[in-house]
């Protein structure tokens, strides 16, 4: 009796092994995006917003925000380096809905942006 309990585990724990074995050959190796990143993220003191612009062949980044009637409030170019951030002050808008667009090697994105008061201060959220 012991001796099949044994048995049992053993095959159990090589079945697994070979199971472990099999599916990391078949995974392979991740290749990184040749696009660039850009991502967005809140300043520490969270009256703002942090672009990073990452990527091999980054060219120069265009910043845009734009008001909710596609009015250009301020326009920024970012300097031509592999990897690049800047922070934005955004507690100095109205309150209101505005657009924050990111462009890099023909590469677009935006993020709209709510702008309120809470507190007695500025906040805003960035919608997804």
């Amino acid at each position: 009796m012991k001796n099949s309990i044994k048995f049992t585990a053993l095959t159990l724990l090589l079945s697994a092994g070979l199971f472990a074995a099999a599916s990391a050959k078949t995974i392979g190796t991740v290749v990184p995006s040749s696009k660039d990143a850009i991502t967005f993220s809140s300043l520490p003191s969270n009256k703002g917003i942090e672009v990073k612009v990452e990527g091999r062949d980054v060219a120069k980044a265009i910043v845009i925000i734009y008001d909710q009637d596609q009015n250009v409030i301020y326009k920024d170019v970012l300097p031509a380096y592999k990897s690049m951030e800047k922070g934005y002050i955004l507690n100095q808008l109205a309150n209101g809905d505005y657009t924050i667009e990111v462009t890099a090697n023909k590469q677009v994105v935006k993020k709209d942006i709510h702008v309120y008061d809470e507190y007695n201060t500025k906040a805003f959220i960035v919608k997804q």
